[in-house]
């Protein structure tokens, strides 16, 4: 949380270095319930996060900003203006839908993977990232080589597949798993912004608005999903695990 006079894009971009998680978001108070947000991964600035947008709202509720039945809007540089909502189960954010179109075999990207051309059953993209379709164990087994994948000019590449629904996806209808070692992540642990495209992706394959998402990361996370016209909301829960103070020297 800042004052515009305070932080540049320069420094915004240095501090996500320092902090070095997948991203790190900045709010800029406009007014009451109202906030300028950017992101920034430790290599870029990206258009749209949603776990870091979920951190942000979360940190708001620590702060006493954001309290049960109120909603902030988020206004951002290239994907429109943001809501978030604070409900009794959590927090949920109105976002756009993103919804990927089918492309062509993209040209090194099995080997990137080290997928078997064999193994991918579809090929997406949308304005952001690319989209792979699989099955549901070549997710949870894929082990990409960063490299190869860092060269494919994109954000980000999604792998995903309908859940199998048994063990610890009981009740899940897809899952996915999101890389992004262009943009300085490897692999991301829950990609909110990425299921802008899941949502529409899989709502019309299961004929449901409303759906359940796992993202079989490491740390894993569960999002739900609702679509409502040309947004989806995504409902999750956030956890405060530190709070502090980060100094910024004047040359910075």
């Amino acid at each position: 949380l800042f004052r515009s006079e305070t932080l540049s894009p320069a420094v915004m971009q240095k501090v996500a270095g320092e902090v070095n998680l997948s991203e790190t978001a900045f709010l800029e108070p406009m007014g009451e319930w109202e906030y300028r947000i950017r992101w920034f991964t430790p290599a870029v600035e990206v258009d749209l996060c949603g776990h870091a947008t979920l951190g942000a709202a979360r940190a708001l509720q620590e702060w006493g900003k954001l309290k049960v039945g109120e909603e902030v809007l988020l206004h951002t540089l290239k994907s429109g203006d943001l809501r978030v909502k604070c409900t009794d189960g959590g927090l949920e954010m109105n976002f756009p839908v993103e919804a990927p179109e089918p492309v062509d075999p993209i040209p090194g990207l099995p080997e990137a993977l080290r997928l078997d051309p064999g193994q991918i059953t579809g090929y997406y993209k949308n304005r952001m990232d690319i989209f792979v379709e699989t099955a549901a164990e070549v997710v949870e087994s894929v082990a990409p080589d960063f490299l190869k994948l860092g060269a494919i000019q994109t954000r980000g590449i999604v792998v995903t597949a309908k859940s199998t629904g048994e063990g610890k996806l009981a009740g899940v209808d897809f899952i996915s798993r999101f890389f992004g070692p262009s943009a300085g992540i490897d692999e991301d642990p829950v990609t909110g912004s990425a299921h802008c495209g899941l949502a529409p992706f899989w709502s019309s394959r299961l004929g449901r608005p409303e759906l359940v998402a796992f993202q079989l990361s490491t740390r894993g996370g569960r999002v739900v999903t609702r679509l409502e016209g040309d947004r989806v909301v995504l409902a999750g829960q956030g956890l405060v695990v530190i709070e502090g103070m980060f100094a910024v020297p004047d040359a910075a």
